[in-house]
């Protein structure tokens, strides 16, 4: 049985969170002289702290209750909230799946909680039987999913994904940085059948607005009033609200943008296959793809000399170079430079 109250740390619990001039007032008209800001300028107003608008237009396209969203400074913000509502420093634990994001080493470092890293098998998926005998340890409080996952690009296992969740009484946070581009469901709704699921979500990657920072957490009311407790008053720019309403108004450019990815990725994965110093290339259901070459340093460094910069990923997995699909004619002329080393 999952107890919400019995893994916040009590601090939390017992926390008053800042109110702000705009908690007290949020209408949008008026002569506004409670926030000490500058009558002057288009730009002077503090932003909704809760971000109203966007949630209203995140919840339509996503089809989930607003009350379920909470809105975060890129999903960086929300691991690490999550860290600092459900781990108490120097004494909790969390837990991911190596090779995986490595924000969630350095987000449990910053907060002092210390990271199990569980190896994933050879394809690159959770091997239960590593697993299960570490969720019975008392303060081990919160494991990161990272589905699609990064650099490997592939799905985890659903099976053994809602093994953890049955299971575990901590949180389980699904990181779906990726799922856009993937064919396989969300687990938005998969919300109400786990209390402890947490699942984030990010403009940066698929809705093309990495400058501007803005990440989603999708669960129950009770963890998203945690989040709302916790977070800086203004954490998301007015500025930055108002790009990502504007990307969920065009969905047309959306879905026209993702396709030339996915028909790009299939383009670059099939000339990949020809090259000779590719060696394998991972099935990905992201925006990249995973290959292996036969020197991936050296590779990597004649790549930068022309200008084609890709992620070196040798310390993670062997001999690997992780390539984001760009335009038509940069994946071309990354193509073409391969065929030369």
């Amino acid at each position: 049985m999952f107890d919400l109250n019995a893994i916040v740390r009590a601090n939390i619990l017992s926390l008053k969170p800042y109110s702000s001039a705009r908690d007290e007032f949020s209408g949008e008209e008026g002569v506004f002289l409670d926030a000490n800001e500058n009558p002057f300028g288009s730009l002077n107003r503090y932003p909704d702290p809760y971000q109203r608008k966007l949630k209203m237009k995140i919840a339509e396209t996503k089809q989930v209750p607003k009350e379920n969203i909470f809105i975060g400074n890129g999903s960086d913000e929300v691991l690490d909230l999550a860290l600092r509502i459900f781990c108490s420093p120097g004494k909790d634990k969390a837990l991911t799946f190596s090779p995986t994001y490595g924000i969630y080493d350095v987000a449990t470092a910053v907060n002092d909680i210390e990271l199990i890293k569980v190896p994933l098998n050879g394809d690159f998926q959770i091997e239960l039987t590593q697993v299960q005998p570490l969720l019975k340890d008392q303060n081990l409080k919160l494991i990161f999913i990272c589905t699609p996952n990064n650099p490997t690009g592939n799905i985890i296992s659903k099976a053994a994904i809602e093994s953890i969740l049955s299971t575990f009484k901590g949180i389980v946070l699904i990181d779906e940085a990726y799922i856009d581009f993937s064919g396989e469901e969300s687990w938005l709704k998969y919300l109400p059948r786990y209390p402890n699921l947490i699942v984030s979500q990010t403009f940066s990657k698929a809705w093309g607005l990495a400058a501007a920072r803005v990440g989603t957490a999708f669960s129950s009311k009770e963890i998203i009033d945690l989040f709302n407790k916790v977070k800086p008053p203004y954490n998301v720019s007015g500025l930055n609200q108002k790009a990502a309403i504007d990307a969920l108004a065009d969905q047309e450019a959306f879905e026209k943008n993702k396709s030339t990815i996915l028909n790009e990725m299939q383009r670059v994965e099939e000339s990949l296959s020809e090259i000779p110093c590719v060696q394998k290339i991972y099935p990905s259901d992201a925006n990249f793809i995973l290959i292996q070459v036969t020197d991936a340093n050296r590779i990597y460094d004649q790549l930068v000399q022309k200008n084609i910069i890709t992620r070196n990923r040798n310390n993670l997995v062997r001999n690997c170079i992780r390539i984001t699909i760009g335009s038509p004619e940069e994946n071309s002329q990354l193509l073409s430079l391969l065929k030369t080393l």
